[in-house]
């Protein structure tokens, strides 16, 4: 006799119309006819499995407990299995072919019901440990966990190579109470691609569709997401977590390199560096610059290279051109190591309409606003976020939370904000709908912001948040407790647009504009403000910062040494674009490499140095960030001699230090020149723009200069100086220069020596 079970006589088989839904891949409920169900005797097993002409029910030593009927429907089998079933699995057959496979429907449900309770309350901030595909055991079966938000879909299926992107193979199992869809798929491997295949609620088959929550893509063209998981690496950055965030304090010094990784530097045949050559390359160079902190523009994977990142569709992904997810990390971790602290540019702002994107995701207006006038953006032709949806909101938060927790990045800087808090944006009259308080203001996305902002605040206290908000919004970097968005920095697009317009003035003409440089300060003080000198300020036919400087080849140079020491003495944080710090030549463009050949050339050389030992003279002296955001900080000193276009200005520390800043816009050298000053002594010259290190005309003060005492600006003591033409000088108290000294000793010149670059 046989030892295989005989098949009773129970009704075990699927007909008509749910027969025909799973073949069809339309059936929304595989878990309540696939897979072992409990049955008076035993159980009832039903497998689906296109391709096959034979199945058996084996134990897991492959021992056979039954063998299935083929019927209802090409593919689908089913069987009774007398007395307790141990753990099954299937093994299939067509032709002499031979495989084994786990039943995917005998495996519980992956998300608790706590989670789902958070998803659909709002507030499970730690979204990505259960949207996406993550490799795990279940039942002591290895595969991959997929979760996916698709409330108002009938039928969701994942799909790939490993199931011959058949979309009913691998349906998934409904979370009405979340509307999420779920399944484990047994025997799944890293490095599968996969999409999900969507039924809409009309019954409409959608265009396969990236995992919102993947986190990692195919390198574009291609649109395909990839098993991955959460990353993990070892981190070696434990001592720079450890240590106050300094750069969260308004009083430290704050100085940003701006970057995009491909087109920062190229490797061989004008390749992409991937993220360890960057690890390489980048970070010695930024450490011998002196800068802080770099900010990367958006890593988040975008199918459009040309959007540099800011119409990204794979928000957990960093970007497949530069490598993968643990690639990345190692780059943020040798930043780190290096004292370097990471910025990264995020877009909760928009997405594109790419067919395998967020647009209409479960076939309605899912992540985006259903009415296009809160929902399209016309200008650059993306979809906005629908903030005022509870879940949508929630994936935003928990995505900005994600960078930080598992890449370690230490903080935001958002995009487009006044693009997201102002309904009228870029609208004309009826084109734009009012809040319900009859005003313009994007009441949710303000809602959105503040919440961002409060649970970075309170999950990652060492985090910081940036706006680039280009309005006179109010209080963007306040307290949301004090009526505030909660940013700790806003960008200062105001001071950027009229500093930029005086520069490229003709020196001869710069008197009568000497209040575009002054005019700053009579709102320095109302936000925390980072001065911008920004990639947009470089493309779509700007030119380049050096091009924007008026005069001969000689003045370019020297306008531009002169303007970035009035910025790093000016109150507020730095902002400073790459190749702006050796005066590229040519427009921003992303699609090469930097002129990093231009440094053959000592201007080019001269500004690098100049940029590098600013950075040095603002890390130590005090007087020049210890109060970029209190008035007790600056005091202006001569603001009256506009014909001869100068200004002169204190920045003052904490503890009574000081440093005496004097501007000559003009070409013009001035001997004997008075400017008053606190306080007797000897007065260091610590920095000159127009120095012959920075390929200027040498023209100086001879180390510094001693006080007199006599009555200047309204001051007892006076400085008789000489200013070099169209350049800014910095003199230092002799008691803080011995700080300055010091650091730039500590600094060491070798990469720049040697040619890091």
């Amino acid at each position: 006799m046989s030892q295989t079970p005989s098949i009773a006589s129970v009704d075990h088989r699927l007909h008509g119309d749910e027969a025909a839904a799973l073949s069809g891949g339309r059936h929304e409920n595989p878990f309540g006819v696939l897979g072992r169900h409990r049955a008076d005797g035993g159980s009832i097993v039903r497998a689906f499995r296109p391709g096959a002409d034979r199945a058996e029910v084996i134990d897991a030593k492959g021992a056979v407990l039954g063998t299935l009927e083929p019927g209802g429907a090409e593919g689908l089998f089913s069987g009774f299995i007398a007395g307790d079933m141990p753990v099954h699995r299937f093994r299939f057959s067509h032709g002499d072919v031979t495989w084994e496979e786990e039943d995917t429907y005998r495996f519980g449900p992956i998300i608790s019901d706590l989670d789902a309770y958070l998803m659909a309350e709002g507030t499970h901030y730690r979204l990505y440990e259960k949207l996406g595909a993550h490799p795990r055991e279940m039942d002591g079966v290895a595969g991959v966990a997929f979760a996916v938000w698709a409330p108002d879909a009938r039928r969701v299926a994942v799909v790939g190579n490993f199931n011959a992107w058949d979309g009913r193979r691998h349906v998934m199992r409904k979370r009405i109470e979340a509307g999420v869809f779920e399944l484990f798929v047994p025997s799944l491997p890293r490095g599968e691609v996969y999409k999900f295949e969507i039924i809409g609620p009309h019954g409409e088959i959608l265009p396969l569709k990236a995992d919102p929550a993947g986190f990692r893509q195919e390198l574009a063209p291609s649109t395909a997401s990839i098993v991955d998981g959460l990353v993990e690496h070892d981190w070696q950055d434990a001592a720079f977590r450890a240590k106050p965030a300094d750069w969260q304090d308004a009083s430290k010094p704050v100085s940003v390199y701006e970057m995009h990784l491909g087109s920062w530097k190229r490797g061989d045949g004008d390749s992409f560096l991937d993220y360890d050559a960057l690890a390489r390359e980048l970070v010695a160079y930024v450490h011998e610059m002196g800068f802080t902190h770099v900010e990367l523009m958006p890593v988040s994977e975008h199918p459009f290279y040309g959007s540099w990142g800011y119409q990204p569709i794979g928000l957990f992904a960093p970007t497949a051109r530069y490598g993968t997810p643990d690639g990345f990390a190692r780059l943020v971790d040798a930043l780190h190591q290096a004292d370097i602290g990471v910025l990264l540019d995020w877009v909760p702002g928009h997405f594109p309409t790419d067919v395998h994107g967020l647009g209409r995701f479960d076939g309605t207006p899912l992540y985006e606003h259903a009415d296009p006038r809160r929902g399209f953006h016309k200008d650059w032709n993306t979809l906005i976020y629908d903030y005022g949806r509870t879940e949508v909101k929630n994936y935003l938060v928990a995505n900005g939370l994600y960078w930080l927790d598992r890449f370690h990045v230490d903080g935001l800087r958002v995009d487009a904000v006044a693009s997201m808090l102002y309904l009228d944006y870029s609208r004309n009259h009826g084109e734009w709908e009012p809040n319900i308080h009859g005003g313009r203001e994007n009441l949710e996305a303000m809602a959105f912001l503040k919440e961002t902002n409060e649970q970075v605040g309170s999950q990652f206290p060492n985090a910081t948040t940036h706006a680039e908000e280009s309005t006179s919004f109010p209080n963007v970097s306040r307290p949301t407790y004090a009526g505030g968005l909660g940013f700790h920095f806003k960008w200062n697009m105001g001071w950027m647009h009229d500093t930029l317009h005086f520069m490229q003035e003709d020196p001869i003409n710069r008197k009568y504009h000497l209040h575009h440089m002054t005019f700053g300060m009579v709102y320095a003080y109302s936000e925390n403000f980072i001065l911008p000198l920004s990639h947009d300020e470089v493309v779509y036919g700007k030119g380049s910062i050096l091009g924007k400087m008026p005069g001969d080849w000689w003045q370019k140079f020297a306008n531009l040494r002169c303007y970035y020491g009035f910025m790093w003495t000016h109150p507020g944080k730095k902002l400073l674009f790459m190749g702006g710090e050796f005066g590229q030549a040519a427009e921003w463009n992303h699609d090469q490499s930097l002129d990093w050949h231009l440094l053959d050339h000592p201007e080019h050389k001269g500004v690098q140095r100049l940029v590098r030992d600013l950075n040095t003279l603002y890390r130590g002296v005090p007087a020049l960030y210890e109060n970029d955001c209190d008035p007790q900080g600056f005091e202006w000193v001569d603001t009256s001699n506009v014909d001869q276009s100068i200004l002169a200005y204190l920045r003052k520390d904490k503890h009574g230090g000081a440093a005496l800043v004097v501007c000559n816009f003009t070409p013009n050298v001035h001997h004997g020149y008075r400017i008053g000053v606190p306080h007797g002594g000897f007065w260091e010259e610590a920095l000159n723009t127009d120095a012959e290190i920075y390929a200027g005309s040498n023209v100086g003060n001879m180390g510094g200069v001693e006080a007199d005492e006599i009555h200047a600006n309204g001051r007892s003591f006076s400085l008789s100086v000489t200013l070099p033409p169209l350049a800014t000088v910095v003199f230092t108290p002799r008691r803080a220069k011995a700080e300055v000294v010091e650091l730039a000793a500590a600094t060491s010149e070798s990469a720049l020596a040697e040619g890091v670059v």
